[in-house]
């Protein structure tokens, strides 16, 4: 009998708060899970948001230290140095180290330090920051929440476009997430149906990022197929931030 390896990415996300001790305990936590990746977010804030732009209002819920999305941004931002020390972290824990580029510099920036490019949902549509990352040569996972079908299969077209005449080919090394861009996501807003329909529209490796309180999702969409699954976790649902309250308290 095979049995089928489902990827596991724990999703720390910014939830180290802008603190390194943090950040490590977060690693710790994935690793002594048996996870297979730990992942961060790589970003400079003044790339993302400009000074006028308010947080949205999950954020403003979760978060009362920060009066606009640019000064919470900053206090989230990691350095390089910070990297330097999460990935020698990583590997003293026996696990692998993953973040999101958010933005066509940062992902120049990892790309030798990571196996992988994570794209969220938020790029999917941003289709030179795609074809920027394709071109790198490198196994892309990519989350959906919030596209259309049509926007699915734009992206995976110009991802495909990239690898021609490379080893790379969406079927063997493009994942496609499902993902509701809800935090948390209600369970009548799941709707796991969605993985089929990507797996058999596109005929590419389906997976599911999950922003649902608990484990329940993630296992039945394992059950239905998903072969990687990503997971935002805290090691406390009550510290203030972002996106504590919709993570998976370890």
């Amino acid at each position: 009998m095979n049995v089928r390896k489902t990827v596991v990415i724990a999703e720390a996300g910014v939830n180290h708060n802008g603190s390194i001790e943090l950040a490590k305990e977060l690693i710790n936590a994935a690793a002594a899970a048996n996870c297979d990746f730990v992942k961060f977010q790589s970003f400079k804030a003044d790339r993302l948001a400009s000074p006028k732009a308010k947080k949205a209002e999950y954020q403003e819920a979760n978060d009362s230290r920060h009066d606009s999305q640019l000064a919470m941004l900053k206090g989230l931002e990691l350095s390089e140095e910070d990297h330097a020390v999460l990935i020698e972290h990583c590997k003293e824990k026996g696990i692998e180290f993953l973040s999101t580029a958010f933005d066509e510099l940062s992902a120049d920036f990892l790309e030798p330090l990571v196996s992988l490019y994570k794209i969220p949902s938020g790029e999917i549509t941003n289709l030179p920051y795609l074809r920027h990352l394709a071109k790198k040569g490198k196994k892309i996972v990519i989350s959906t929440g919030m596209a259309t079908s049509e926007e699915i299969e734009e992206a995976i077209a110009t991802i495909e476009a990239e690898w021609k005449n490379t080893e790379l080919s969406i079927q063997k090394d493009l994942t496609v997430l499902h993902c509701t861009t809800s935090y948390p996501t209600p369970m009548e807003d799941v709707n796991l149906l969605a993985i089929n329909f990507i797996k058999e529209k596109f005929k590419v490796p389906v997976g599911y990022s999950d922003h649902t309180l608990g484990i329940t999702v993630p296992i039945g969409a394992v059950a239905m197929g998903a072969t990687l699954i990503e997971k935002h976790f805290t090691l406390d649902r009550e510290m203030e931030g972002p996106d504590h309250k919709a993570s998976l308290e370890y």
